[in-house]
């Protein structure tokens, strides 16, 4: 301890230089530890930003799903229900552009929809499958009103007459209260009522055959035609 007194008291002078290379090595550290936080403080902003992006499009695609689910329950609505069908037959009707344009933009919205929500986290696939929805709701509702507007116009006299006589028909057929000859017999005839002004599809007879089909003679399901 001494010997250091001894050599400060010599070299006292040393302090000044030495302050001054202690003040700045203090202030490169400073900086240096002020460098990092900002690098930690960028890192976290820009994890939490994608954070951020992926539940912001989680939410759409969950929203473009629900959308697209909406679009086919209404369309599930004309497609298990013969009656509306026949009230409303330009939505089954090919020939139709409306109909057309609607049915295909159905098969492209499902052919991308995705099986979850967050299997779909490409951005080009993602809007495509919101481009594909849009067109879907649009061109349903522009069908639809289509649809509603003309009801059975487009048919003859004698052809809407065949149209109702279908109608009655299938009420019967559905009528528990029935006998199954007489629901079967409804129901055969209403089929050929139908025959060559709507094409019904194979859901739609599906539905209709599980709400006929169980009240009937086992042995004479055979009897049902053939689509």
């Amino acid at each position: 301890m001494d010997h250091l007194f001894d050599f400060l008291s010599h070299f006292w002078w040393l302090i000044f230089p030495l302050s001054g290379v202690m003040g700045g090595w203090a202030r490169s550290w400073q900086r240096s530890t002020e460098r990092r936080h900002q690098r930690r403080l960028e890192i976290y902003r820009l994890r939490n930003q994608a954070v951020q992006a992926e539940q912001v499009a989680l939410a759409e695609v969950e929203s473009l799903m629900a959308s697209h689910d909406s679009v086919n329950r209404r369309w599930l609505d004309y497609e298990l229900d013969i009656g509306k069908l026949i009230d409303f037959p330009l939505m089954t009707d090919v020939r139709e552009p409306l109909t057309v344009a609607f049915l295909r933009a159905k098969r492209e919205a499902d052919g991308l929809r995705p099986a979850a929500a967050r299997d779909l986290t490409v951005p080009s696939r993602l809007e495509a499958y919101r481009a594909a929805v849009n067109s879907f709701e649009v061109a349903f509702s522009i069908a639809e009103q289509e649809a509603r507007r003309i009801r059975d116009s487009n048919f003859s006299g004698p052809e809407r007459e065949r149209l109702a006589t279908a109608r009655k028909l299938l009420r019967l057929a559905e009528n528990e209260a029935a006998t199954p000859a007489e629901r079967q017999a409804a129901y055969k005839r209403a089929r050929r009522e139908l025959d060559g002004l709507i094409v019904l599809p194979d859901a739609t007879v599906a539905a209709l055959e599980e709400k006929v089909a169980p009240m009937l003679d086992p042995g004479r399901s055979s009897d049902f035609p053939q689509r």
